[in-house]
């Protein structure tokens, strides 16, 4: 599996909402990962200064602290990097990969422990031998601790920036005759619902028509509780068309 050529993981949750992944290459995760090695090594060194004046005066002392001191430092940037940051460290956030549950569910922390203490085996016996066997002859590219902890790790290129000229459509936009309605929508919307939006109806071709459905529906239920909206600027309109008409009021009309 080359860098350009990812698996696609698809994922139906508990609720029925499918989600798609691309599967991480092998070639990828070994990038990040020499990029968390180095980052390790590097803020490591600092600490090595310490460890050789201690070596001036217990050599065996040095030595036992600098071994089990670089093991809990680098699991546990590992650990507290992929928990604080949502499944990524350094060399993970540079490469766009993430570690998932593979169910689709929240990643709790006890996967994030387990996955990463389990990282020993997978190097066995040198250079994650274990680890990249494993890897290529699972389906879904899991080393040991991922399938001890259930999870996977995708790849997540970074989306292009919409062209909201092409969001916007030809229809009529229902809003724009309500103008305290678009002031009030405006000044409720942060920037993060706002830009779930344009992102939902940049990539609403790559939904399944069931899990499209329920997604604009969510976002036109949650835009139109932001502030009271007139029956006439929403009579006849879809949940999709809606969400479409707030985005042309959030971006494409302000000033």
């Amino acid at each position: 599996m080359s860098a350009d050529r990812t698996q696609m993981l698809r994922i139906a949750t508990p609720e029925g909402v499918a989600f798609s992944f691309r599967l991480a290459s092998p070639l990828l995760r070994l990038g990040a990962l020499i990029v968390d090695f180095a980052a390790v090594l590097a803020a490591w060194s600092m600490v090595g200064v310490v460890i050789r004046l201690l070596g001036l005066v217990a050599e065996d002392l040095a030595q036992a602290v600098n071994i089990i001191g670089f093991f809990v430092f680098s699991q546990g940037y590992r650990i507290i990097g992929e928990w604080r940051w949502r499944g990524q460290t350094v060399g993970k956030r540079l490469l766009h990969l993430r570690v998932v549950d593979e169910q689709g569910l929240q990643l709790t922390f006890t996967q994030v422990v387990l996955r990463n203490l389990l990282r020993f085996v997978d190097f066995l016996p040198l250079a994650y031998g274990v680890g990249g066997i494993a890897a290529l002859v699972s389906r879904r590219g899991q080393r040991l601790g991922d399938l001890a902890a259930g999870t996977i790790v995708i790849w997540e290129p970074v989306a292009p920036q919409p062209d909201f000229t092409t969001l916007r459509g030809d229809k009529y936009n229902s809003l724009r005759a309500h103008p305290p309605v678009v002031a009030r929508l405006r000044q409720a919307a942060g920037p993060a619902e706002a830009r779930a939006a344009w992102q939902a109806l940049a990539r609403r071709d790559e939904l399944e028509e069931a899990a499209r459905v329920a997604l604009f529906a969510t976002l036109a239920d949650h835009f139109k509780s932001l502030t009271p909206i007139p029956t006439d600027a929403t009579e006849g309109v879809a949940d999709e068309q809606f969400v479409r008409n707030v985005v042309d009021v959030l971006f494409l009309t302000r000033g």
